[in-house]
């Protein structure tokens, strides 16, 4: 039997490493039509992008049609492979432009979902503190799961990431940045809204959410007593199901305050059912020097001494 001929031979070019970078944003976008706008090329430029790369690899990436847009299991490890290399390319650009005194290069951070209403705003005044450091530096941010986000850092897709505390991981640095506050609601026209004081046996009488993402042991044992009829992955999900009037569940205090202050939802027992969890910033342990992360942990580091 003859061996398939290794379709990627040569140098890997300028030329390629555009064809992937397109690629890229095409899989996140999840096809041609929305990523029109984000690489402001037309849909047409993107196809033909698209067969050139899947000519210079020798490979189907992706079936597009009628039926909508998918990758094929060879197009789904080319995407991994490309985000690992052009990781690399950027991380050689950072630290060669690192050389100047001015920050060039990018800053990839993937954050947990519904922190932009944190009162400490550390994560938002170091991003614009760098960029006035480097106004060159292009920032990208990729809202994740927190497991995704640890293997991302660990794998160099991304230069850092911001994740409850739940576990440690030996591959990876902490930097505390704050703890949040949780407490339990029920919406307004839910039967517990005008209940001033809750017993706890009460509470297991109604539907509750709970969330479909990893706790910590104390957070898992205060949503032990609730009846558990709902789930959701992310804290948006969980407010959705609360504001139906029908579940009552546990929301960080910053992002439930516009609700409370609309008088559409109240806290139950805010002294007894409540729990913090606390956020760090974590990077990759010997992670390649990069100055526009390092400028941008040196932000964060200062924001948090002066409190």
């Amino acid at each position: 039997m003859s061996r398939r001929k290794a379709a990627l031979s040569g140098q890997v070019s300028d030329a390629d490493l555009r064809l992937l970078r397109i690629y890229r944003k095409v899989v996140e976008c999840g096809g041609f039509s929305a990523a029109e706008v984000e690489l402001n090329i037309s849909r047409a430029a993107i196809s033909m992008a698209m067969n050139d790369l899947e000519t210079r690899l020798g490979l189907r990436l992706c079936q597009r049609g009628r039926s909508g847009f998918s990758l094929t299991d060879e197009g789904a490890e080319v995407y991994e492979a490309a985000q690992r290399l052009l990781a690399a390319v950027e991380g050689f650009r950072t630290r060669v432009n690192g050389l100047h005194a001015w920050l060039k290069g990018e800053l990839n951070i993937g954050i947990t979902d519904n922190l932009v209403t944190m009162p400490e705003m550390h994560i938002t005044h170091a991003l614009s503190a760098l960029k006035e450091r480097g106004p060159e530096v292009h920032i990208h941010i990729r809202m994740m799961p927190p497991s995704e986000i640890e293997l991302a850092v660990l794998d160099g897709r991304l230069h850092t990431g911001v994740i409850p505390a739940l576990k440690t991981l030996a591959g990876l640095n902490y930097l505390s940045l704050y703890e949040e506050h949780s407490q339990l609601y029920c919406a307004a026209d839910h039967p517990l809204f005008k209940v001033a004081t809750v017993p706890e046996q009460q509470l297991a009488e109604h539907d509750a959410v709970v969330p479909a993402y990893a706790q910590t042991p104390e957070v898992k044992a205060l949503h032990e007593p609730l009846k558990a009829s709902a789930s959701a992955t992310d804290r948006e999900g969980i407010a959705f199901l609360i504001l139906s009037g029908r579940y009552i569940g546990y929301l960080p205090t910053h992002y439930a305050e516009r609700w409370v202050r609309d008088n559409r939802m109240r806290p139950l027992n805010p002294e007894r059912w409540h729990y913090l969890t606390r956020y760090c910033a974590i990077t990759r342990k010997a992670a390649p020097p990069n100055l526009v992360m390092e400028g941008y942990l040196e932000e964060l580091q200062r924001l948090i001494k002066a409190g």
